[in-house]
C-alpha cells in the first residue's frame, strides 16, 4: 500500500477532490498547510510598499491506496491540480506498512 501526499493550491482542492471521488477514491484527509517552494514566496504591493510573502497557504491531500492504484491516483491529482504556473505543488509517495481500522480491527487492504 502507498500513502500519496499532494501539496496543492487551495483553489484546486475541489477539482482534485471531485476527480478522485469520480474515480472511486472517496477516503482522503485534507489539511491546511503553509509552505514555499523554489520561488521562495511571492512579492506583493500594499499601499505602495512592496513586501515578500515567503510562506503561502497550501492544502495537503492524503490518500492511501493499493500499490496497483498508485499511478492512477497520481495521474488524477496531477491532472486536476495543474495550472501551469509556479506553486502548483508536489506529490509524494510513501510506503505504508500496515493499516488497522479502529472500529473493526480489520487490517491491510481490508481496512481501506
Amino acid at each position: 500500500m502507498k500513502k500519496i501526499e499532494a501539496i496543492i493550491k487551495p483553489t484546486k482542492l475541489e477539482d482534485v477532490k471531485n476527480s478522485l471521488e469520480k474515480a472511486g477514491y472517496i477516503s482522503l484527509t485534507i489539511t491546511e498547510v503553509k509552505g514555499r517552494g523554489q520561488q521562495k514566496g511571492i512579492k506583493q504591493v500594499w499601499r505602495g510598499r512592496e513586501y515578500t510573502v515567503d510562506v503561502l497557504p497550501k492544502v495537503k491531500v492524503e490518500v492511501i491506496v493499493k500499490d496497483e492504484n498508485e499511478d492512477e491516483v497520481i495521474g488524477i491529482i496531477q491532472q486536476s491540480a495543474k495550472t501551469d504556473s509556479f506553486g502548483d505543488g508536489k506529490i509524494f509517495v510513501i510506503p505504508v506498512e500496515k493499516i488497522i481500522r479502529i472500529r473493526t480491527g480489520e487490517s491491510g487492504a481490508d481496512a481501506l
